[in-house]
């Protein structure tokens, strides 16, 4: 059927957009992608989106986003899979036109956090845990990572300010990012000093949610318009894996199992090992997912992830840089968002595009977004061809 390319890229500052709503923020995004795109009228409209049914008081998200954007009558509807909805969407829209059952998808990803305030926010975002056994009994996100952390240390006797190194990495990347919510760099000290959050993690350690919305409108090579003006990225490779919701079910929660298999499949897909790649977009939603989801993809070994940050590897200059452009950390993290900023800013990478953050020679790119502790994992392998 041909390579599916990425065609059009479309994103809006991530942040707090009290008095835009979830509507504009879809459409900005979106009509920003076909911009992009050279024109292209999408065929389909596929969208993440996490939690504007409790937090907009709004679902069927397809007819709402479509109308707004001036796209009525094609076939659209949203995708949910937590922190990694908009990357799920990215996976649908990529077998529709793969199969030939659609020439052109646009990929909305799209969240409107700041819709509630207050307690209403955390019973959100437990919406992506298991309700009876950890939501119920008060454990949030936070209260998972910091589970998690807490076992790493004590597991590995790593040294606990090694997990500095990712959100100083995060906000040092961030910092020409002109999309990004927090464009300062932090100093080890600020770090050091942070509130805790959830013992041993502190603010430093945790994503802000954040309003936002990213596009990316895929075709195949053939539905590419005349004098098509960017460089081509295609997806070669794209996977979805889940492991047990609640992390008590897991033999090993230290294990981001879904994560591991979800790399290997979309590589395998893609003809090359996780090695290869000359970037990685992990979903560092907390700095000990960092960590483990470079265990989980085969770039450390277990209980090692930590120390690929402290030799400089995982910086835009290193081996194997991350969170070229902030990652959530500094980006912000519009949940159900997030997974298709990850793409876009892995595209401009590829493209060449992506200014003082310039990965060097940057041909393959490795995309991950995970939804709650890795019970989702969406792994996305891109070419620049």
């Amino acid at each position: 059927m041909g390579d599916v390319i990425i065609a059009g890229i479309g994103q809006i500052p991530v942040g707090e957009h009290w008095d835009l709503p979830l509507h504009t923020l879809s459409t900005r995004a979106a009509l920003a992608a076909i911009k992009d795109s050279g024109g292209l009228r999408p065929q389909a409209m596929y969208i993440g989106n996490f939690a504007a049914s409790i937090l907009s008081h709004q679902a069927n998200l397809g007819a709402l986003l479509t109308d707004h954007a001036g796209l009525t009558g094609i076939e659209a509807y949203t995708v949910e899979a937590a922190g990694a909805s908009g990357a799920a969407a990215l996976r649908v829209g990529y077998l529709a036109v793969r199969s030939g059952f659609v020439e052109s998808a646009l990929v909305v990803g799209v969240e409107k956090w700041t819709d509630r305030i207050g307690p209403d926010l955390e019973a959100a975002a437990a919406l992506a845990e298991d309700y009876d056994y950890e939501a119920m009994t008060g454990l949030t996100p936070a209260g998972q990572a910091g589970l998690l952390m807490q076992r790493y240390l004590h597991e590995y006797g790593a040294p606990r300010l090694a997990f500095a190194a990712f959100p100083l990495l995060a906000h040092a990347n961030a910092v020409n990012n002109p999309y990004a919510m927090y464009r300062k760099a932090i100093r080890p000290e600020v770090y050091e000093n942070a509130e805790p959050v959830s013992d041993p993690l502190n603010m430093f350690d945790s994503a802000p949610y954040a309003d936002g919305a990213a596009a990316v409108l895929l075709a195949r090579t053939s539905g590419l318009p005349e004098g098509y003006a960017h460089p081509r990225v295609r997806i070669s490779g794209s996977s979805v894996a889940v492991d047990t919701l609640a992390l008590h079910d897991r033999p090993d929660p230290l294990a981001f199992e879904a994560a591991a298999r979800s790399t290997q499949s979309a590589c395998r897909q893609a003809g090359i090992l996780p090695a290869d790649v000359d970037f990685f977009e992990l979903s560092d939603t907390f700095s000990i997912f960092a960590a483990l989801s470079l265990e989980a993809a085969g770039f450390a070994r277990r209980g090692e992830g930590w120390k690929l940050a402290q030799d400089g590897s995982l910086a835009l200059g290193g081996k194997l840089p991350i969170l070229t452009m902030g990652g959530h950390k500094a980006r912000g993290n519009p949940i159900g968002a997030a997974g298709v900023y990850q793409i876009v800013e892995a595209v401009l990478q590829l493209r060449g595009q992506a200014g003082a953050n310039q990965v060097k020679n940057a041909r393959r790119a490795l995309v991950q977004s995970l939804g709650g502790p890795a019970a989702t994992a969406v792994t996305h392998v891109l070419e620049r061809v």
